[in-house]
């Protein structure tokens, strides 16, 4: 047996502000959409994983989501000029990313990191 994907489902009565953060933010295109769901996908070789935490790490609450980017400061420009809540960073951290907190449209929290 393979595991061939994994998805993260966010629940929104409003799936239409979710290309504003996803796509205008991260540049993650829309691969489906029927009108109540859309799924993003991106480019090239993105690999699902699941990761279990008591903490978010350097005593940051657990992020919803993390996202791995290779220009943080353009993505965090991005978040800003959007007007997307940063919650926490730009910061390095000991384990080697350099990463900020920012909440999406529905609330939570997502953690953008880029590896140093």
């Amino acid at each position: 047996m393979t595991v061939k994907r994994i998805v993260t489902n966010i629940a929104s009565p409003n799936v239409g502000e979710a290309a504003r953060f996803y796509g205008d933010v991260l540049g993650i295109r829309i691969v489906m959409d029927h009108g109540w769901i859309q799924t993003f996908a991106a480019e090239g070789t993105a690999t699902p994983q699941i990761s279990i935490a008591s903490e978010g790490g350097a005593g940051t609450e657990v992020p919803d989501l993390s996202v791995e980017v290779d220009n943080l400061d353009q993505v965090l420009e991005r978040a800003r000029s959007g007007g997307f809540e940063i919650l926490y960073g730009p910061a390095i951290e000991p384990w080697g990313v350099r990463r900020f907190f920012v909440r999406d449209p529905f609330g939570r929290v997502v953690n953008i990191l880029q590896h140093q």
